[in-house]
């Protein structure tokens, strides 16, 4: 199994509300990705860590920064068993806008 030749996907699902069950969810949604064969990058697994969701400014950072690694996956991947954010739908018109090929997906 070559790994490093899988496609990369990047995984939206929904961060804010519930952050704690979404955080579980999105990491369930990249294990999801792996079994199917996929990288899954999810960048709010990531910058939450250290920028503050909360504060507009630093959101608004951290989803310009997220849309820079788009460039480098073979597709954008919306799980949405527990809904869409209002990043999930900003990310899925982006998607729409930049004919970025996407798919929707259940757990």
């Amino acid at each position: 199994m070559n790994v490093a030749n899988w496609p990369i996907v990047i995984v939206e699902s929904p961060y804010a509300g519930d952050i704690e069950a979404n955080l579980a969810y999105a990491r369930e949604a990249c294990a999801n990705c792996l079994t199917r064969g996929e990288i899954p990058y999810a960048s709010h697994l990531f910058f939450p860590q250290f920028l503050d969701d909360l504060q507009p400014v630093e959101r608004e950072i951290g989803m310009t920064a997220g849309y820079a690694f788009w460039k480098y996956a073979s597709k954008v991947v919306f799980y949405i068993d527990r809904g869409w954010s209002n990043g999930m739908v900003r990310a899925h018109e982006r998607t729409i806008e930049l004919a970025i090929n996407s798919e929707i997906r259940c757990l």
